[in-house]
């Protein structure tokens, strides 16, 4: 709507900009922006290239008695073709281009200047023009940067790094094997991001009474009683409900695969009674990385113990966003709980567990780090590389059924 009326009006003024003096032009202007409404002076100037304050005048000129509203004064001559104020760019030819050589988002400016390694706010920008020899102030500035094209724009995330020249190849053997083992356990397993336990900020809003926000600390220092904690999740992609163990110390491998296997006690092994095989989908780091040796050797622990074949595959390294738990599952709890302070682990579980579909426990066991598995233990392991990227995909046989 506001675009067919910025069209509209602007037609109008190229119409009557040849043809209506000074004065009458701020009048038509003020007529049309009091026509419009709320929002009729931003849309007249943005479309006739007029200022606000011109417009302004003008309303005050139309709210005066008539007969009055020339009164004789200066204010109201009619200048000749050319006549006024200079603009400053005219009066500064270099202006713009030394304007441009500071904000290039190319050359970043000057290796030499200042304003290289400091926020290009348009204050700062004025300031380094003045003491570069120009008269210019702020809003001259913010003026001068809309008519370079230029605008208030913050980052995009599109550059992903360098890609694995399988990672297409991957997904499809991924999506091949989700296919086949879907009349078997697919889980999808990932760490959601540590978060603050206590009385701190939370990005969101929630209803309370006008005027009365919930009170949270200045500072988000971790609180040396309550500490983080990291929630580890499993999602059941054929059941579409999952599982969220709640750790209170260190995000290990041996704390991902004590997450599963509470998952397969309180909710796989119901739905799963007659399962041989386990197939998960995991990111390519962290605790249940293809690389961490741990992970693997806790994983045949849990074989044995569930007398299940347990199958990974792992995402190509920088994809983590495209495992199913980040947005089927991991995606609800952060709308479960936006602006709500953790303050106690009471608060979390309760909260996790009131997303739909979602089951949540504390896991308060001490995990430690840095754990180095042997050779002699590793070897331990019945682990089976698939010939496609063995060391993204493979499979670990419980130890009696080898």
């Amino acid at each position: 709507m506001d675009k067919g009326l910025r069209r509209a009006t602007k037609q109008k003024y190229q119409q009557l900009v040849g043809r209506l003096t000074e004065n009458t032009l701020r009048l038509w202007a003020a007529v049309e922006a009091m026509s419009l409404g709320r929002g009729g002076i931003t849309l007249v100037a943005g479309a006739t290239g007029l200022s606000r304050t011109t417009i302004h005048a003008g309303i005050k000129e139309l709210e005066q008695p008539l007969g009055k509203e020339r009164s004789g004064t200066a204010r109201f001559r009619i200048r000749r073709p050319g006549g006024g104020r200079k603009l400053l760019t005219e009066q500064q030819p270099e202006l713009l281009a030394e304007l441009e050589r500071l904000v290039d988002p190319l050359t970043r400016g000057d290796p030499r200047s200042p304003l290289r390694w400091t926020c290009k706010s348009t204050p700062r920008l004025a300031a380094e023009l003045r003491s570069g020899g120009y008269q210019v102030s702020q809003r001259t500035v913010c003026a001068l940067l809309g008519s370079l094209g230029y605008s208030l724009q913050s980052v995009r995330k599109s550059r992903e790094g360098a890609q694995h020249p399988d990672r297409h190849a991957q997904f499809q053997h991924i999506a091949r094997q989700v296919t086949e083992f879907l009349c078997q356990p697919v889980i999808s397993v990932d760490t959601k991001k540590k978060e603050l336990v206590g009385d701190f900020t939370r990005t969101g809003q929630e209803w309370q009474p006008k005027g009365r926000p919930e009170a949270v600390r200045v500072h988000d220092f971790p609180d040396p009683e309550l500490g983080k904690v990291a929630p580890y999740g499993v999602y059941d992609l054929a059941a579409n409900q999952g599982w969220v163990s709640v750790g209170v110390t260190h995000d290990t491998a041996e704390f991902a695969v004590e997450s599963i296997r509470r998952w397969w006690r309180q909710m796989g092994q119901a739905v799963y009674r007659h399962a041989r095989h386990l197939l998960i989908t995991a990111d390519c780091g962290g605790s249940n990385g293809s690389r961490v040796r741990l992970w693997k050797v806790q994983l045949q622990r849990l074989a044995d113990e569930l007398g299940l074949q347990i199958s990974v595959c792992h995402f190509p390294p920088g994809t983590s966003k495209w495992n199913k738990i980040e947005h089927r599952m991991f995606c609800h709890i952060t709308q479960n709980w936006r602006g709500r302070p953790l303050v106690s682990h009471e608060v979390i579980i309760e909260l996790i567990g009131a997303t739909t579909k979602i089951q949540a426990a504390l896991d308060q066991r001490p995990y430690a780090k840095g754990i180095k598995v042997s050779n002699a233990e590793f070897a331990t392991v019945q682990l089976t590389p698939d010939k496609f990227h063995g060391e993204w995909n493979y499979s670990i046989h419980p130890t009696a059924h080898r």
